[in-house]
């Protein structure tokens, strides 16, 4: 069963090679896509310095500019199902995400889910280093979304992700709307509607150390529009 990591980055060059070789590091052989959005700070050049260390294992793919999360992940979809892997992730670069967590990730696929999700609030709350005011507003911001959608996820704007490949297959990912939180929302949701099994699987969040956070009002905006605007085309069938 092929596996492939998708790591998006934009200025990242303090992480990068740290994430890649602790992914590749890991007993199952899991590959890594970086997508890369111009990066100025050399991301990129890092990635490809290394590649030839990890023949078929490590893979980049560059874009013009900062284009967005959302955008980034849906690239790296569209290639992760043309190279026929079976199991895609989503995983920040910063290890925020824990590597160790992809094989939770992938037992919980291999064991019936369509989607696990590595969930902050579903065995309480599990984050380190964040203020009180960020973890408040990323707990209230899944409250809201479960009144909102009905899904029953109480981390909804998780990020750290695997999927099957046949919930990929069975999306339309040139429908898909959002490139922030409301991203990562919409993608759970729509996996919700087509009634695939969405696992959470307990995780420990921890808040980057090096480089900076890509948090700002305009993704949190979105992500409260968002929804609202995701709820309103299921109900009128245009989801």
């Amino acid at each position: 069963m092929k596996k492939l990591v998708i790591i998006p980055t934009y200025n990242e060059k303090e992480n990068i090679l740290s994430i890649v070789n602790a992914v590749l590091s890991l007993k199952r052989a899991f590959d890594i896509l970086v997508i890369d959005d111009g990066s100025p700070d050399g991301t990129a050049q890092i990635v490809k310095d290394t590649i030839p260390k990890h023949p078929g294992r490590l893979f980049i793919e560059e874009r013009a500019g900062k284009l967005g999360l959302g955008t980034a992940y849906i690239h790296g979809f569209k290639w992760a199902l043309e190279k026929n892997y079976d199991y895609i992730f989503e995983m920040d670069a910063d290890f925020s995400h824990n590597p160790n967590d992809l094989e939770k990730l992938l037992a919980a696929c291999k064991n019936g889910a369509d989607v696990a999700i590595g969930s902050r609030y579903s065995n309480g709350v599990n984050v380190v280093n964040w203020p009180l005011s960020r973890v408040l507003l990323s707990y209230f911001a899944s409250v809201y979304v479960r009144m909102i959608t009905g899904m029953k996820i109480a981390d909804a704007t998780a990020g750290f992700k695997c999927y099957r490949r046949s919930v990929l297959e069975n999306i339309n990912l040139d429908k898909i709307k959002f490139v922030g939180y409301a991203f990562q929302i919409e993608m759970k949701y729509r996996a919700f509607v087509k009634n695939f099994k969405i696992v959470e699987v307990p995780i420990i969040f921890t808040d980057r150390t090096k480089g900076q956070s890509k948090m700002s009002s305009g993704i949190i905006r979105e992500a409260v529009v968002g929804v609202i605007m995701l709820r309103l085309r299921k109900i009128i069938n245009r989801l």
